[in-house]
């Protein structure tokens, strides 16, 4: 890894090691989010198709409530900032529903796509 010191001068070789060490780190926290959501858009997408196949709605408002007020009870308890953690969710929620909307008008039989 290379650190760029443009116009900071010289780092101390301890502070180098020790910012590449945290670098790392998040590089793999990064990579484990990126896994973990793949896992999670694999089961929305089981849950699209049996929505679809059951003539569901692709949108579900009240679990989509309790999973918000959820993550933010969450995040709190992490001190993360539960606004923000709101605002993660309701991106992947939205996402959620137009995979679930897109599953709902590819299949056959299957209802319009809305979000009802």
């Amino acid at each position: 890894m290379t650190i760029s010191n443009t116009g900071t001068g010289d780092v101390d070789p301890a502070v180098r090691q020790e910012l590449e060490r945290l670098r790392d780190s998040i590089d793999n926290i990064d990579a484990a989010v990126v896994h973990m959501l793949a896992e999670r858009f694999k089961c929305t997408q089981q849950v699209g198709r049996l929505k679809a196949r059951h003539q569901l709605p692709p949108a579900d408002p009240a679990r989509e409530a309790r999973q918000i007020e959820r993550l933010r009870r969450l995040a709190e308890n992490a001190k993360l900032d539960p606004a923000f953690a709101e605002k993660f969710l309701n991106f992947i929620i939205a996402e959620v529903i137009r995979h679930h909307e897109s599953i709902a008008g590819d299949t056959v039989g299957g209802p319009s796509a809305t979000t009802g």
